[in-house]
């Protein structure tokens, strides 16, 4: 650390005091310290110089440039005269003195001008030397955009010598004028924290009426919402029973029952039996989705064997594979035990998928395979097509209810748009999560991913 002399005051009498504070403000405000730095200064090493000039005749105030870390610095070092001495504390008593005067102690001259350096300054040392104080060190940072070379020193040096030295009564009437602006710039503080206080007390009022209100409007959506499922739920069981006639009817139209049909006739009955699924197969989606919203929708837990699930969706999707130009395959899992889920509800997903995947596949194959992941214990069944894709704005949207891609192959196989919302709510019922990932025109891959081990409930009602 580096240190350039600036000044040297001598300290013999109470005058002197009132020299070393002049030049403890002509110094900081030379070196580019603000008004408030400048006080606080003049105001810690007087005090401390005070305190040396009562100890004795003989005493120094040095005033030098100091350079530690590439931070430049103020450094002010008090040696007391050597006179009659008062006793001070050991190192980093001005820390300890600090505390002790918060609660509330009394304390000697020497020692609350050093707890009053250690306030103002950035650091105080203390020099003792047998119980007795040798000399203290302030320093003071200087900003940040100060730059303080030799020929800057030397233009320092040059004004201080030619400034003159003030009597006591116009240092008085400088620390008047600084206490006046102190005081005034505390009182528009004072002011502006009142008006802060008032805005931020108006932003409360505020914040605590939108939340009413958010409350309150939290409350209308639960209401509509449970008036939505409970319309779907009872639209769903109103309109099952009339569905269900007309598809027994055109069934036994279709079987020959009541005679032969013609063509057209044959024709025209189909669209209403082909209608009538549609609409039954967009019945039973609102329906199972009104359950799972009200949480009426219970998990079945049993074990799952992935063979078993596999061969129970081969038979259940062969009527739909068009075998002359696309594949379905189910390849072997390799993963025999038996994991706890609801199977039901996993085969109503897989089912989705497998179906979406022959719908949109018009060459190539659809592979519907099992990996099981030993770190995380979990099982993920993957439904990999090679058919048209999907691209990355439609990948969320697929998910949305009621939402559908515009594209030739969905106008001839239109969908209820229910199907994709209803499995991802099916697989978070089951503390699982469904995946996409596709590229068009190379096809799409959707995942399922469900945990081995099915969490239990903990006593408060979660999971």
């Amino acid at each position: 650390m580096s240190l350039h002399r600036i000044l040297t005051v001598a300290l013999d009498s109470d005058q002197d005091v009132v020299v070393v504070r002049q030049r403890a403000r002509q110094v900081s405000e030379l070196l580019g310290f603000s008004q408030q730095d400048q006080v606080r200064i003049a105001t810690a090493v007087s005090e401390i110089a005070r305190v040396a000039c009562h100890q004795g005749s003989g005493g120094r105030a040095a005033f030098l440039l100091g350079r530690n870390l590439g931070r430049l610095h103020l450094e002010v070092s008090i040696h007391p005269g050597t006179g009659q001495r008062h006793t001070a504390r050991a190192p980093g008593m001005a820390e300890g003195l600090a505390n002790e005067l918060n609660e509330g102690l009394s304390r000697t001259l020497p020692e609350l001008a050093l707890i009053s350096a250690h306030r103002l300054m950035d650091s105080c040392d203390v020099e003792p030397e047998q119980g007795v104080v040798t000399a203290v060190t302030m320093r003071k940072a200087l900003p940040p955009h100060v730059i303080v070379d030799s020929a800057r020193l030397a233009d320092i040096s040059t004004r201080l010598a030619g400034s003159p030295v003030s009597n006591t009564l116009q240092e008085l009437e400088q620390q008047n004028h600084e206490l006046l602006a102190t005081l005034a710039e505390l009182r528009e503080r004072q002011e502006d924290l009142l008006s802060l206080t008032r805005e931020l007390e108006d932003t409360n009022r505020g914040i605590v009426a939108l939340y009413a209100e958010i409350e309150d409007k939290a409350e209308r959506l639960r209401r509509a919402d449970e008036m939505k499922s409970r319309f779907l739920s009872n639209t769903s069981h109103e309109l099952r029973t009339p569905l269900s006639s007309i598809r027994a009817l055109a069934q036994l139209l279709l079987d020959r029952m009541d005679g032969d049909l013609t063509g057209e006739q044959e024709r025209q009955v189909q669209f209403i039996a082909k209608a009538a699924n549609d609409l039954s197969d967009l019945v039973n989606d609102l329906l199972d989705l009104a359950k799972i919203e009200a949480g009426k929708v219970e998990v079945q837990l049993a074990p799952v064997v992935v063979d078993n699930l596999f061969r129970a969706l081969k038979g259940m999707m062969r009527p739909l594979v068009d075998e002359g130009r696309v594949e379905l395959v189910f390849a072997p899992s390799g993963f025999s035990e038996a994991f706890d889920s609801d199977e039901g509800k996993i085969s109503q997903i897989l089912r989705n998928f497998i179906s979406n995947a022959l719908k949109f596949t018009e060459r190539g194959a659809v592979r519907v395979s099992a990996t099981y992941d030993a770190q995380h214990d979990t099982i993920a069944f993957a439904v990999v097509d090679t058919g048209i894709g999907i691209s990355p704005e439609n990948l969320q949207l697929i998910f949305e209810e009621f939402s559908q891609i515009e594209h030739p192959l969905q106008r001839r196989s239109k969908g209820t748009g229910l199907g994709l919302p209803l499995c991802r709510k099916l697989a978070e019922l089951l503390h699982g999560r469904v995946e996409v990932a596709s590229e068009v025109g190379r096809g799409s891959t959707f995942t399922l991913t469900l945990p081995c081990r099915f969490p239990q409930p903990s006593p408060d009602g979660t999971a």
